[in-house]
């Protein structure tokens, strides 16, 4: 067979798109909307429709020099410039620049009768006087629905609306139509039978009493993309998709090394520590040292410099850096520094996709070295365990992807097996440790042990740590006659009594 370009077929010719400038959608989209094509964007009530498009509008003016034309068929140009002042966008400087025209069709189902032949003719002489005045490439139309909220004749409107996306096609713009989503049908009127290159469906659930927007691509001509549902989140600075098909085994293995924070635990790790861009477990009852394992890590990064943000499910920034000046730790020389920043929020305070969204949107925004969540296990209050397995998956790929190293805390119920996590995700972890607590003549005591390291050489002894005023320290192994590891007083007895058998010499004085 010949090759493509040696007379026997014309080689491929990649679909021309706009791109959005909405963070994730253009790597959904592979590459943005159809150029000079009309795409439905259709939902139910407050799931983002009219943002979304409006974000488009602005993002196309500021950043690819696309002005852009936003008909309205509900909310007039004054509500629309409040609400994008929310996003942090400026609507009536971009019209004095003439990059975006606002215009407001008004239309009351109540005051339309219909008489004689409908038709949008007057619409489109409006729309087309918009889209000249400014050079529009852009264009919105938002909700479409308003248009024939009066018009009973089901024939007559199929017949306008594939005039009006016709017409759209022909003046080249790149369009987004908005259309309400009713039953079991996408839109109302059927619109999807007109737009046939590119339809985006949005919702937003509500599960455990936690709101979660979801979008995702339901049909694009000539071009692939992503299948799945793409939670999102509207913020400060517009939208933001969290694209889950882009994630994947693909990131580079570094060879270098960063310290645990704790001395003798880097010794555990042939004196090394972990991996840059390791995803590190710590996991352990109630009790056992978690947070302070990773407050000490936390710091240690600070004073090489690398930036690390902290995820906290149970505790204040405020309460965190208190308590861990009781062993030595003082976070707050680095949070005045701007080396550290703590998020505390609780775990039921936002749906599982909207926390994995916001945790993605604050690391592209600050770019850490090391992140810390602790503790991971009680995302369950808003998430299954599979649920939670799979947010987790999404996450280590994508920090991994950024040569981030990240340490997760999880807590596990006394009474179970020891080397098991009540997420399962142990195999998702390039570093497991397991922190214990060993009850004996009366008292507890703290162990440390390596579970696993991958790629690396680590020591398989079940080590007892102490924690002190100037942070945690690891006790050197003080094993008895038949060979069994004593820890806590009986350590200490035990050691008193090899002094007493064997005691050191005294030094000899020097001749005058």
């Amino acid at each position: 067979m010949k090759r493509a370009g040696n007379g026997s077929r014309p080689g491929p010719h990649p679909l021309a798109k706009a791109p959005t400038g909405i963070a994730g959608l253009d790597e959904i989209t592979n590459g943005g909307l159809p150029r000079g094509r009309p795409t439905l964007v259709c939902g139910g009530a407050g799931c983002g429709k009219t943002l979304l498009a409006l974000e488009f509008l602005v993002r196309g003016a500021l950043e690819y020099g696309e002005p852009g034309v936003f008909m309205s068929f509900e909310e007039t140009a004054d509500e629309l410039v409040e609400n994008a002042q929310s996003l942090g966008f400026d609507l009536r400087r971009l019209s004095a620049r003439r990059r975006l025209l606002v215009d407001h069709v008004h239309l009351e189902r109540n005051e339309l009768t219909e008489t004689g032949e409908y038709d949008l003719e007057g619409l489109l002489i409006r729309l087309g006087h918009a889209i000249d005045t400014i050079g529009a490439k852009r264009v919105v139309l938002d909700t479409i629905e308003r248009l024939f909220s009066g018009l009973s004749n089901a024939f007559v409107l199929r017949a306008e609306l594939d005039r009006l996306f016709r017409w759209l096609k022909t003046k080249r713009v790149t369009a987004i139509v908005t259309g309400e989503r009713a039953g079991e049908h996408l839109t109302r009127h059927g619109l999807e039978e007109f737009v046939s290159d590119c339809v985006i469906l949005l919702d937003q659930r509500v599960t455990e009493q936690s709101a979660t927007r979801r979008l995702r691509i339901l049909k694009y001509r000539g071009s692939g993309h992503g299948g799945n549902e793409m939670p999102f989140l509207i913020g400060d600075h517009g939208l933001s998709v969290l694209p889950i098909t882009s994630l994947g085994l693909a990131h580079q293995a570094s060879t270098a090394h960063v310290s645990t924070g704790v001395t003798g635990l880097d010794g555990m790790f042939a004196k090394k520590g972990y991996f840059r861009g390791n995803s590190v477990l710590v996991s352990g009852t109630a009790g056992t040292g978690k947070s302070s394992l990773a407050a000490h890590f936390a710091e240690t990064a600070c004073r090489r410099g690398d930036r690390c943000l902290y995820f906290a499910f149970e505790e204040s920034p405020s309460q965190i850096t208190r308590n861990m000046r009781s062993i030595g730790v003082d976070l707050e020389p680095w949070t005045r520094r701007d080396l550290l920043r703590i998020h505390a929020r609780r775990p039921t305070a936002l749906g599982l996709e909207a926390h994995l969204v916001a945790i993605h949107r604050l690391i592209d925004d600050w770019q850490p070295r090391v992140v810390i969540v602790d503790p991971v296990t009680n995302l369950i209050a808003v998430g299954s365990e599979i649920e939670v397995k799979a947010m987790l998956a999404r996450l280590i790929d994508f920090m991994k992807l950024r040569q981030i190293t990240a340490l997760f805390t999880s807590l596990t119920e006394g009474g179970g097996a020891a080397e098991r996590t009540d997420l399962g995700v142990s195999s998702l972890m390039d570093v497991w440790m397991l922190l214990g607590n060993r009850e004996a003549n009366g008292e507890r005591n703290r162990t440390i042990q390596i579970v696993k390291a991958r790629g690396m050489a680590h020591s398989n002894q079940v080590r007892e740590f102490v924690m002190t005023d100037r942070g945690i320290s690891l006790v050197d192994v003080s094993r008895r006659a038949d060979g069994s590891v004593s820890i806590g007083s009986a350590r200490g007895a035990q050691q008193q009594q090899e002094r007493a058998r064997d005691p050191k010499p005294r030094r000899k004085g020097r001749a005058k």
